[in-house]
């Protein structure tokens, strides 16, 4: 159960597991709007690409925009002032058609384990350097001090990508500078049936390789979501086949030593990415990973 029993470890209270336990990811009612629409895209944290609402307060909230189809596109949501109830709006106007980024990057949290279960947790999620080092430094027995942060994207389609020109997808390839990011090499909405997708994993801009990412795809008529778990190869790219409409939601994790602005309260600096979108409605083939 991904970040679950971290989490409750150190704070033993299950009412605050909801609000930053399990995944966390963005996303709209629908995945497919009409121009001129105007939805909430909501961060939630769950299991299993079923969530709950994000709780936290505005004053996580580093970065929250929409970019639409053109550079001037844009619309900022990143809290400014805040107020006494410290809450933040979700609703985007998508009045033009193409693709849609909705964009969240939130500010760093704090945490503390004990040693087998920092041990645990980073087993658990693949993070092999912290180990390695850990194990080199002989620090097996000290507690785990860790500062994380999340970086979530979904893209939405406006219109029918079929009848729309390609120069809207401008937005759906771009690299916004994210510490941790997932991005798509092709427009997942104009991939025709049996077409792979392909989704780079990028640190501070440059590909990570072998990086291991979680694939969840919802299934319709209240079938239980799919799940697989794959990893990049040395350039940093996944390969995937999507089997039908979706939604699906793609998401890694990546471990280093806190940087010296935060090492009085962490040694070790973890961020959370994610990506949602819908594919084509028309695919049948079944998910495969290579």
């Amino acid at each position: 159960m991904r970040k679950k029993f971290l989490f409750a470890a150190a704070t033993g209270l299950l009412a605050t597991l909801t609000t930053l336990a399990h995944d966390f990811w963005l996303e709209a009612p629908r995945f497919r709007l009409q121009p001129g629409q105007t939805v909430a895209v909501r961060p939630l944290v769950g299991e299993n690409f079923h969530g709950e609402p994000w709780s936290n307060k505005a004053s996580k909230i580093l970065r929250f925009v929409r970019y639409g189809p053109t550079s001037k596109d844009s619309t900022d949501l990143t809290p400014k002032n805040l107020t006494e109830t410290d809450t933040f709006r979700t609703v985007f106007l998508f009045a033009r058609p193409g693709t849609h980024v909705v964009l969240l990057r939130s500010t760093n949290s704090f945490i503390e384990l004990p040693a087998d279960k920092f041990t645990a947790y980073l087993r658990e999620e693949g993070l092999d350097y912290a180990l390695t080092l850990r194990q080199e430094r002989e620090q097996q027995a000290t507690p785990g001090r860790e500062t994380y942060r999340r970086c979530a994207k979904a893209l939405v389609q406006v219109g029918e990508a079929a009848a729309i020109p390609a120069t809207t997808d401008s937005a759906c390839y771009h690299i916004y500078g994210l510490p941790l990011e997932l991005v798509p090499e092709q427009n997942p909405y104009r991939l025709p049936a049996g077409k792979a997708l392909t989704v780079r994993v990028l640190r501070n801009g440059r590909p990570v390789s072998g990086a291991t990412v979680q694939v969840w795809q919802r299934q319709p008529n209240g079938l239980p979501t799919s799940h697989f778990t794959t990893r990049a190869n040395q350039n940093g790219r996944l390969l995937l086949r999507l089997s039908g409409s979706g939604p699906y939601l793609l998401a890694t994790v990546g471990i280093a030593e806190a940087p010296a602005n935060l090492c009085d309260r962490a040694d070790w600096q973890s961020t959370w990415a994610s990506l949602t979108f819908a594919g084509p409605a028309d695919l049948r083939r079944a998910a495969t990973k290579h």
